[in-house]
């Protein structure tokens, strides 16, 4: 697994490297073989006669490229909804409420692409980061996230869903201040074309969120309507664009992106 970043690479990171030196240095050894055994058939031997010159043999084939890691998958610009928090209890008798702090970012057309909410169970010592992202991962390989340029975490995925494939972190008070205190949560994947993929939360408005009162229902339907009108505007821009490169004879500019 190889994931683009600027944290030390990972342990599978280096075995691919080591994977593409050993390969090299099978594809050099036939021509280097081949060329001792030549020098040793045409060395001279005291007891023979000189011979003519003869022409120098063909150069041999250069050795076949070393495999390369697979770049990484290129993400498309995504719209996020704020952190949210929300508080829910059951209707048990004894229910205790759950409280969950999230964010998730979508494309243009509103699909969501990537999801982290934290999860904190009252009166429970243990609570979850969950981060979910999109269908079509390798499940083998699991999940990364990771705070700024703080050490990876590394956590299978436990269940998935149709909006996407979900893995769990344990959400202690270290991590959890080092969402309040960051920029960047990013969350690493492997894809089906075995190429790493990186989606980024920014955490600008996180602690803010954490620490404040649940949202009130009525601004969550707020802000969802607000996002969705956003996500609506750019598909309009991006349909009209197309539209007017269609149309557009052949050798003529398209036309400046709406600011």
């Amino acid at each position: 697994m190889v994931y683009r970043n600027v944290s030390p690479a990972p342990p599978v990171a280096c075995g691919l490297a080591a994977i593409a030196v050993t390969a090299m240095l099978v594809a050099l050894a036939p021509a280097a073989t081949a060329q001792t055994k030549h020098a040793q058939q045409s060395a001279p031997k005291s007891q023979q006669r000189p011979k003519a010159a003869q022409p120098a043999p063909p150069p041999a084939p250069a050795p076949a490229p070393a495999p390369q890691a697979q770049a990484p998958a290129q993400m498309p610009q995504l719209i996020y909804s704020p952190w949210t928090k929300f508080c829910l209890k059951g209707k048990e008798a004894n229910a205790k409420e759950v409280c969950f702090t999230g964010k998730d970012g979508r494309i243009e057309s509103g699909m969501p692409v990537v999801a982290a909410v934290l999860i904190e169970p009252e009166g429970e010592p243990k609570k979850i980061l969950r981060v979910t992202v999109p269908l079509g991962m390798q499940i083998a390989h699991g999940t990364r996230v990771i705070v700024d340029q703080n050490a990876p975490m590394n956590g299978p995925y436990v269940i998935c869903f149709t909006n996407g494939c979900m893995a769990d972190y344990d959400a202690s008070a270290d991590l959890i201040s080092k969402l309040s205190k960051g920029q960047n949560l990013i969350v690493q994947a492997i894809n089906a074309n075995n190429q790493p993929i990186s989606l980024s939360l920014p955490l600008a408005d996180f602690n803010k969120a954490h620490t404040g009162p649940p949202t009130d229902p009525k601004v969550f339907e707020e802000q969802q309507k607000k996002l969705q009108e956003e996500l609506q505007k750019r598909a309009d821009e991006a349909r009209k664009k197309l539209e007017d490169q269609q149309k557009a004879p052949a050798g003529t500019p398209p036309a400046p992106a709406p600011k």
